[in-house]
């Protein structure tokens, strides 16, 4: 199985990823000894998608309905990457367990999250905590932020962004 780590990037502290800028060029591990760029990808969309926590159930809704919808982006040039702090053990295991047929990356050390702003404060039963915003990045083939969903709902929420990307092509 491929794995995605990221290893390292130029950036401190907090970037800011706006609609039509270019996405800095983020190195990520793939496997044992395989390191790519975000550069690598030119000439293929791209979705980032964040997600909080392997195998829970909203994490497993999103997850699943991306793999289903996987032809439908390898139709229209598209790489699918899941980010979430999970190890790749973990990685291992939800890919094993739901068949699912794209790249995952694990961001372990929260850099990645925190330069997206997807690290934030969350709250549950009046205990507040940080985790992960659910997000996703479009990029286009040249690396270009084309669209940004923040805090989305993880049902249907990859059928929305396969629309935009048609959109986008028509």
């Amino acid at each position: 199985m491929e794995y995605i780590v990221i290893i390292s990037n130029k950036f401190e502290g907090v970037m800011t990823l706006e609609l039509g800028k270019k996405v800095p060029d983020l190195s990520l591990h793939i496997g044992k000894d395989n390191v790519i760029k975000l550069s690598d990808l030119k000439g293929k969309f791209v979705i980032l998608y964040f997600y909080p926590k392997d195998d829970t159930p909203g994490c497993t809704i999103e997850a699943q309905d991306f793999n289903k919808l996987k032809p439908e982006f390898d139709k229209l040039n598209t790489v699918i990457i899941g980010v979430s702090k999970d190890k790749l053990d973990s990685h291992d295991k939800f890919k094993e367990k739901y068949s699912l047929g794209f790249d995952l990356a694990s961001d372990a050390n929260s850099n990645l999250c925190e330069q997206l702003g997807v690290w934030i404060e969350k709250s549950m039963f009046g205990k507040k905590y940080m985790g992960i915003d659910r997000a996703t990045f479009l990029l286009d083939k040249e690396g270009i932020v084309k669209h940004i969903w923040r805090s989305v709902n993880a049902k249907n929420h990859a059928q929305k962004v396969l629309e935009k990307l048609r959109t986008m092509l028509s």
